[in-house]
């Protein structure tokens, strides 16, 4: 049927309007989210994690494994008595060195957020690829020098870290004190005396996370023939080296409190685990769940192998948008920081069965297809 070429051209017109209003619309949505701090996705019903997940700070984009990271920075500084400088200091460096993200590659030996030399006597890879802990070498030796808290901006970073790019810091130190601006809270710190290498072993500081805690495992803990707290008799761990390391490592620490934010070694949120467990292999993983569960490679029930990491809603989270993570150590079996009433422990995998999202593998061989022989024993 022909119509008239100006009714035509009318109802054109009007297209065109509705969709220059509608994307009108939605950029504003976008910008109001940006403004507000939130990205769209982002924030603690978004993305989440202690640092409040993606957002705008201080004019730039930060996605929640790099506010997670800041955060945990923060509160190593909060935990130890430090001033604001010191955290302004500690990343500054980390956004030129890593841009904060917890890398597993440098300059030769480099790891980790601050780029850390295990060669140089930074610590071992565990230690550098810990971002609490590595945070905690930067401070021994930041505090050890005198005046760090008056050195003009850059200085004192670059005394600590020796680059051969001296002037890279300096730039940095605007986007790291509004990043430390969002997460410290009350007042400034006295600048301490002197202290020799070795901070305290502290848990981190939660008040300074954007996040309250996200909550537990949400799945039952129904009777079984495994011991929570105890790693069964016979148990053998995988033969693969890194496999073997971040295995051993999570089962050495059931029994200890859960604590959100918490990286070891004396308490761990479920991600925090998986960090530190990987990073006692000298693997590299985000921190964060929702950053953790784009890690590696994906991986199935059939494929599953010792390390992988298993991700679950969780009692607030979604399957789109699981809240929990725990590792597959074999033998049927998963540990995890399960909730703040119960620590960390191990389940069937069976009992995880029904609610699993997410497995990632990390490192080392994958696991076989025999998913129905590994349920059935762990249900056993």
């Amino acid at each position: 049927m022909n119509q008239p070429k100006g009714t035509v051209a009318l109802a054109a017109a009007a297209a065109v309007v509705m969709f220059v209003a509608a994307t009108v619309t939605i950029g504003m949505a976008m910008l109001t989210a940006v403004v507000s701090g939130a990205l769209p996705g982002g924030g603690c019903g978004g993305d989440g994690g202690i640092g409040g997940g993606s957002q705008s700070i201080g004019g730039q984009d930060w996605n929640a494994e790099q506010t997670d990271n800041a955060a945990t920075i923060v509160s190593r500084v909060v935990e130890r008595g430090l001033p604001k400088r010191a955290a302004v200091i500690a990343i500054s460096t980390v956004i030129v060195e890593s841009r904060l993200v917890n890398v597993g590659h440098g300059d030769r030996d480099s790891l980790g957020l601050f780029q850390q030399r295990p060669s140089q006597g930074w610590g071992t890879p565990a230690q550098v690829l810990n971002p609490g802990a590595a945070t905690d070498t930067f401070l021994d030796r930041l505090v050890a020098l005198p005046g760090w808290a008056t050195m003009a901006p850059g200085t004192a970073a670059q005394a600590v870290q020796r680059s051969a790019f001296p002037d890279r810091y300096a730039p940095q130190e605007g986007p790291a004190a509004a990043l430390v601006d969002r997460f410290w809270v009350g007042p400034d710190n006295p600048i301490p005396a002197p202290a020799v290498p070795g901070g305290p072993n502290v848990q981190l500081a939660s008040s300074v996370f954007a996040c309250p805690d996200q909550g537990g495992a949400g799945v039952p803990l129904a009777p079984s023939d495994i011991d929570p707290g105890q790693v069964p008799p016979g148990f053998t761990p995988p033969t693969d080296p890194a496999q073997r390391a971040a295995v051993t490592y999570a089962l050495a620490q059931l029994g200890k409190p859960y604590v959100w934010g918490g990286r070891g070694p004396d308490g761990f949120d479920c991600s925090g685990l998986m960090l530190a467990a990987w990073s006692a292999a000298g693997v590299p993983i985000p921190a964060g769940t929702v950053s953790q569960k784009s890690a590696g490679s994906p991986a199935s029930t059939a494929t599953i192998a010792p390390g992988d990491l298993v991700f679950i809603p969780g009692s607030l989270g979604s399957p789109g948008n699981p809240r929990h993570v725990g590792m597959y150590v074999g033998h049927g079996m998963v540990v995890n920081a399960y909730d703040s009433s119960t620590g960390v422990i191990l389940q069937p995998l069976s009992a995880w069965a029904d609610e699993i999202t997410h497995i990632r593998h990390i490192a080392g061989p994958p696991g076989q297809p025999a998913p129905d022989a590994a349920l059935a024993q762990s249900a056993s």
